[in-house]
């Protein structure tokens, strides 16, 4: 797309009244376009409706008229979540009008660099860990996007002598063009997320947009030991700054000694960072992250390759390591209740998530999970289930198939709650079915291995009513 300048007196259609959506629609309006925002949702649905017209924008609510999208209008500015299927979108593309979501706009706007980072996971535990690793180097970083503000107002907040921090999903950056990320990086792919991007193929792709119009002298931030990330080291045009667990790089940013035997558990590890001129400095010993699990120390390399890619001195690193306390609902210690502990992981929406969080315990876990249905079979859940999940309490759309991934795991104990009056109901009624389960010494982990929506509005919904379950115990 054109600068928003460019649209001056232009029509242009944005579609979804949600946070993101309102912010970019005033955002247009105030470089004069003729905004129209179109959502599905009945207009007492619709709060932020009223607000906009106020200002002069239009708003159309309870469905997509026909008629909306037409060879006059410029631009679609999308939710990221609003498939390519929906009506206005199909017709949009059939007439050539370029259909975009709010990260592009908000790239021509922003006067900062841009740090972009992406994954099927830890995405937002990483985005964070980044910000306060910037802001204990004194860069003034702004975090934006998926977490705290709406990425549109953001950009038009930022001044050169900012860095912005941005968490994005497949969603949005399969809706760009022209974004460039002085620096960029994908921590992991996963199988997920198929249901909208139809195969791993366009997924993938979408993922891999985050690299599209970097240069030379931008930097692509990369985990050494995610085979679809390496696959996309021939498209590269900038510097790679690769991060490793289980191997030494020539250089990068990786763990001595490596992740690799299986067996290695009890030794002391440090976090190395190795330059192009291959000289070295030591970052921090492993043991002094602050957050648990071995996924952490993936998402701690991440963090430290995306600072020092930006110019944050590696010997500065080690107090945010040490002092980083986590995101809510990421792997995140609830209390203990009669002898176990819980741990709130409702953001696990995919296999691999949960794979990660179960391996972050020794001790024996009564395992909650379930939700929505994307067709997943759930089996690569078995091994990791396999000596280390002691009882299964299964719940939501999924909760037969995970019953049935554990009997393959060898569980003796899975229990299945069935839909009650309420999907607050069902979830506490799962904790208590796995307090039950649980003795001194155990873990009570919820970790859903599915996205929410068969039950709540949000993964974050999920965990607080987990969350107040287990204090009410």
């Amino acid at each position: 797309m054109k600068h928003p300048d460019m649209y001056r007196g232009e029509q242009i259609v944005v579609l979804g009244l949600a946070k993101s959506g309102v912010q970019v629609a005033k955002v247009l309006h105030e470089h004069g376009a003729v905004v129209t925002v179109n959502d599905k949702k009945e207009r007492e649905q619709c709060p932020e409706a009223s607000e906009l017209e106020s200002l002069g924008i239009s708003v159309i609510c309870g469905g997509h008229p026909e008629g909306l999208i037409h060879e006059g209008i410029k631009l679609v500015v999308k939710n990221p979540g609003i498939p390519y299927s929906v009506p206005p979108v199909k017709r949009a593309l059939e007439l050539g009008i370029e259909v975009v979501t709010e990260v592009e706009v908000a790239y021509h706007l922003c006067a900062a660099p841009i740090i972009g980072i992406t994954g099927s996971n830890g995405k937002t535990t990483t985005t964070t860990w980044v910000g306060k690793m910037l802001e204990a180097a004194g860069m003034n970083p702004i975090v934006a996007g998926n977490i705290g503000t709406p990425l549109t107002q953001a950009a038009q907040e930022a001044t050169a002598d900012n860095w912005m921090v941005v968490e994005l999903s497949s969603f949005q950056l399969k809706g760009t063009e022209d974004f460039r990320p002085k620096v960029g990086c994908l921590l992991n792919v996963a199988e997920t997320h198929l249901d909208y991007h139809g195969d791993l193929s366009d997924y993938v792709s979408s993922k891999a947009k985050l690299f599209a119009n970097q240069g030379v002298s931008d930097t692509a931030v990369l985990n050494w030991d995610d085979s679809y990330c390496r696959e996309l080291v021939p498209y590269m045009k900038g510097m790679i700054l690769p991060f490793s667990m289980t191997e030494e790089l020539v250089q990068g940013v990786f763990v001595r000694p490596s992740y690799v035997t299986g067996t290695e558990d009890d030794l002391k590890r440090v976090i190395v960072y190795r330059d192009y001129s291959e000289s070295e400095i030591v970052i921090a010993e492993v043991d002094s992250i602050g957050l648990p699990g071995r996924f952490n120390v993936e998402n701690a390399l991440a963090a430290c390759a995306i600072s020092i890619a930006a110019g944050a001195d590696p010997a500065g690193l080690a107090g945010t390591i040490a002092s980083f306390r986590g995101v809510e609902h990421r792997l995140e210690y609830v209390e203990a209740k009669g002898g176990a502990a819980y741990y709130n992981n409702s953001k696990a929406t995919n296999a691999k998530a949960t794979s990660m969080a179960l391996a972050s315990f020794r001790q024996p876990i009564v395992l909650i999970a379930g939700g929505l249905d994307r067709g997943s079979d759930y089996l690569e859940l078995v091994p990791v289930l396999e000596g280390r999940v002691k009882a299964l309490v299964a719940l939501g759309q999924t909760k037969d198939k995970l019953a049935h991934v554990a009997k393959l795991a060898g569980l003796k104990t899975v229990v299945t709650v069935d839909n009650g009056d309420s999907a607050a109901s069902v979830l506490k009624q799962a904790v208590r079915e796995a307090a039950a389960l649980a003795e001194e010494g155990d873990v009570v982990l919820l970790s859903p291995a599915c996205a929410s929506w068969d039950m709540f509005t949000s993964y974050e919904e999920r965990g607080r009513i987990f969350k107040e379950a287990v204090h009410n115990l």
